[in-house]
């Protein structure tokens, strides 16, 4: 599918990358979502924590949230699309990652850009459980790689899938990682490092025998992390193995069921081999929209329904009609 014209224009100020990510990030605030908690057990013994948003009428329609690295359910980001999507008559299950819910995960491994096998979980969960005749997959940064990589690796996708958005993708994480590691993320590099290392820090008390304190102390970059924990906790041989396996961008080719991604041209996170284009100009399915402005995860949109919420509900709704 040819690429998606945008026609996002923000005010001045969310014309600037780093503003439109740092607000939407620390400064944005969304009420009146109301979440019910249910705990998904998983089959090697850990669970996931499900926050639940329903519609204010009954509905056969839902869409399972995936935020971002160190994000949860409740960020803006994710009861901003919960709130959004009830509004128009789909219930959400907004995931939290293992170890994400505010609660530490049982195991030595937790979450990562490619565990699709926790999303199947999830998604297996949900349909048996509950009525849905449509599900949608809806994620940022680190969850909308999990969910085009669920969509393209092979998996058996249950028909009731219908459709995804994922909102500023690090299709390429190689390519996301370098940029992260350049003078102009620092910032943001500290604030994901200090997060992850303080978790870390628990898995080591509790797995001593897994990770050392020395080990832990050489971490200097989000790579290092990546390279000590991410990697060989997860079966990679080390950070860039675990960024060549994981990648969503290989796996687009496979995609058979319409996917919109949304990144923004101004995004500082993403690399330039996190657009797509070739991909998705071969592929139907895949629909890529580039707008000039965004940052990462911070479209801007009146009433404090962002760009990206917007988008996320014509694309299901359109999708929800073509299926009658």
């Amino acid at each position: 599918m040819p690429l998606v014209p945008a026609d996002y224009q923000p005010p001045f100020l969310f014309r600037n990358g780093h503003f439109s990510t740092i607000y939407h990030g620390l400064l944005r605030k969304v009420d009146g979502v109301v979440q019910q908690r249910e705990r998904l057990e998983l089959p090697d013994g850990d669970f996931l924590d499900l926050d639940w948003s329903e519609s204010a009428a009954p509905t056969q329609k839902a869409v399972i949230l995936l935020h971002g690295l160190e994000g949860n359910a409740q960020r803006p980001y994710i009861t901003g699309s919960a709130k959004q999507l009830n509004s128009y008559g789909f219930d959400t299950c907004a995931v939290n990652f293992r170890g994400c819910s505010g609660e530490p995960n049982r195991k030595y491994k937790s979450y990562h850009s490619g565990a699709t096998d926790d999303l199947v979980a999830v998604v297996d969960h949900i349909l048996s459980t509950r009525t849905y005749k449509e599900l949608y997959l809806k994620g940022y940064s680190l969850g909308g790689n999990v969910a085009l990589k669920y969509l393209g690796e092979g998996n058996m996708i249950p028909e009731q899938v219908k459709g995804a958005v994922a909102v500023s993708v690090p299709c390429d994480l190689h390519d996301a990682c370098i940029e992260l590691l350049k003078p102009k993320n620092i910032l943001y590099a500290r604030r994901f490092k200090k997060h992850l290392l303080a978790k870390l820090k628990e898995k080591h008390h509790l797995f001593p025998e897994r990770v050392s304190k020395a080990r832990i102390d050489s971490i200097v970059t989000l790579k290092d992390f990546d390279d000590v924990y991410t990697g060989p906790a997860h079966g990679f041989v080390d950070a860039l193995d675990y960024y060549r396996q994981c990648s969503s961008k290989q796996f687009l080719s496979n995609v058979n069921v319409p996917s919109l991604i949304i990144n923004a041209k101004n995004d500082s996170f993403l690399g330039s081999n996190c657009y797509p284009f070739d991909e998705a100009e071969a592929n139907e399915h895949v629909h890529l929209e580039v707008p000039d402005f965004g940052g990462h995860v911070g479209f801007w949109g009146k009433q404090n329904v962002t760009y990206a919420e917007q988008r996320a509900v014509k694309f299901f709704a359109a999708l929800a009609q073509n299926d009658k």
